[in-house]
């Protein structure tokens, strides 16, 4: 079972800016400030209480329209469920209630650890091969919205990709290093074929 995330960890995770909750924790001070000023000069109690609402509204709206994304990742902002665009890095604005982000696009060099497990080779010797993918995302747009999940689908071809390359060699081929380099670039070739046909 999960456990709960706190309130910080939840607002790290939508990407909050710090400058949303320090203005609306500006705009809460003056308002109240605003408020007991209002009601010992001697102001009914809803002139003071509609001070604070005003002052609180910008604060409300600082706090759930402005976002940030770091160096090294982009937004995928919808407006009512259609694309609007790759939002970051750096601060940003949303339309509350309307504007939404589904995802967050990594742009910095990933690694994937996957294996081959009893691929058979040319000669039909049984071979188990692990391996490591070195992959960027190039196109967050693509990436996000016509991939359900665009990691799995990276090692998921890389793996069918290296099993349909060792089921071409030979055992001794694919045990020399001569082997895996031919293999090394096969996957790269393969890589960019399928990356070509994707664009």
């Amino acid at each position: 079972m999960r456990k709960p995330r706190s309130l910080l960890a939840q607002l790290a995770a939508k990407q909050v800016s710090p400058l949303g909750p320090a203005a609306f924790l500006a705009c809460l001070i003056l308002g109240g400030i605003l408020s007991v000023a209002l009601g010992s000069a001697g102001l009914p109690h809803s002139v003071s209480a509609g001070a604070l609402i005003v002052l609180l509204l910008p604060g409300l709206y600082v706090l759930f329209a402005l976002r940030m994304a770091n160096e090294w990742e982009k937004a995928v902002v919808l407006r009512a469920g259609k694309f609007m665009g790759l939002r970051g890095p750096g601060v940003f604005w949303l339309v509350p209630v309307l504007d939404s982000i589904p995802v967050w696009i990594d742009h910095r060099v990933m690694v994937t650890p996957f294996n081959a497990e009893k691929t058979l080779t040319k000669d039909t010797v049984p071979v188990d091969v692990d391996a490591v993918l070195f992959w960027v995302v190039w196109d967050a747009q693509k990436a996000a919205l016509e991939v359900e999940d665009y990691r799995a689908a990276i090692a998921w071809a890389a793996q069918t990709a290296l099993r349909d390359i060792i089921g071409k060699m030979l055992l001794a081929d694919t045990l020399r290093v001569v082997g895996r380099d031919a293999i090394d670039h096969e996957l790269q070739r393969v890589t960019l074929a399928q990356h070509a046909s994707a664009g």
